[in-house]
């Protein structure tokens, strides 16, 4: 049985970067690529942390991309939308708490890199993410925005806050 990550990861990033596009330009576009992808597998580690919640959710599938695609008025492409099937509601949730944040992207990478069975690459793999430079801000404008993000992070928001043993401030319930 299945115990890859790839196929969620890889649509949960493309679902975000198809909602929150990138300016134009390869290099903008490798860039929000990349954040994204980082932003998507550590969510997915934090999410089905072993093996067996792996293998689990290949039994069952991911929720897709409908709710989503609702609650941003994304319309999808139906000639090519069997990837959506793949997109995990939870996980495009708490990557976009990642992205806004990063320092809850520090924090989730360190949980993961302790907890994880599968965390994404160690020190430096996740630094688009964690510590992201001018042109990584500029490339990810849309993906990195807060309030842009806020409906779809705000789903599942209060489950990473959990897991990370993070308590949210007054001003963000507020």
């Amino acid at each position: 049985m299945a115990t890859d990550l790839t196929p969620v990861i890889s649509a949960s990033a493309r679902w975000l970067l198809a909602a929150y596009p990138p300016p134009p330009g390869a290099l903008n576009q490798a860039l929000a690529e990349a954040q994204a992808q980082q932003a998507s597998a550590l969510a997915a580690a934090l999410r089905f942390p072993t093996s067996l919640d792996v293998r689990l959710l290949h039994l069952l599938t991911p929720s897709g991309a409908d709710r989503l695609d609702w609650l941003t008025g994304a319309v999808a492409d139906t000639a090519d939308s069997a990837w959506r099937t793949w997109a995990d509601e939870t996980v495009v949730s708490w990557a976009a708490c990642l992205l806004a944040d990063p320092a809850l992207a520090d924090a989730a990478a360190d949980h993961a890199l302790t907890n994880a069975e599968h965390a994404p690459a160690a020190a430096g793999g996740l630094q688009r993410l964690t510590c992201p430079n001018v042109r990584d801000t500029d490339a990810a404008v849309l993906l990195r925005h807060p309030d842009l993000l806020e409906p779809v992070a705000a789903l599942h928001r209060p489950q990473l806050l959990s897991l990370l043993g993070v308590l949210e401030s007054e001003d963000a319930v507020a």
